[in-house]
């Protein structure tokens, strides 16, 4: 939820690979927009994530299908009066962001959730919020702008108890599987 009524709260996702925990959808309540970085494996976790308010994604690698070649590879949206560019793989990015004045580049791919700042421009990956990979950390992340176009970015790390909620209609024992589209 945003800090103040002023500040735009933007929740970042990537990487959910058909899997929508209920961790990530609590941890996003409130947000005034949500931008998923690709791997998103079916539409249903689009959908569940715009039940908690407007998505904008692009495509990842493992996104197939009709549904994901309607999704931009990267597309530049201006939120808060902030440019962010989103792009699934840091080595797809094709522009020059400080060119382009981008204020953050949003990325997923390497389930690496970081932020960092170069020549004045955030770059941000959220990580992966859907199934963990190796030892990395199942995160998400958000970022916050104010009244002065000040951004910032805060990542979150999920402690993940039990079976986890793959999008979709079929529950079964406390976790939703995606259903054939």
């Amino acid at each position: 939820m945003s800090d103040s009524s002023s500040t735009v709260c933007i929740g970042l996702i990537s990487d959910t690979h058909d899997l929508v925990r209920p961790e990530a959808l609590g941890w996003l309540a409130g947000v005034d927009a949500i931008v998923h970085a690709g791997d998103i494996c079916s539409p249903e976790v689009l959908q569940a994530l715009a039940e908690i308010a407007p998505v904008t994604a692009v495509r990842g690698n493992n996104d197939r299908g009709a549904w994901a070649h309607a999704l931009p590879e990267a597309t530049t949206l201006t939120l808060g009066g902030i440019r962010i560019h989103v792009v699934h793989d840091i080595a797809d990015l094709r522009l020059d962001p400080l060119a382009l004045a981008v204020h953050v580049v949003v990325t997923g791919h390497s389930h690496k959730p970081s932020v960092l700042t170069r020549e004045g421009i955030l770059f941000v990956n959220p990580g992966s919020a859907g199934p963990r990979r190796f030892t990395l950390p199942v995160s998400a992340g958000k970022l916050f702008i104010d009244e002065r176009e000040t951004v910032r970015a805060e990542l979150h790390t999920f402690v993940v108890q039990g079976r986890a909620r793959s999008a979709g209609t079929q529950e079964r024992g406390g976790s939703k599987r995606a259903g054939k589209v």
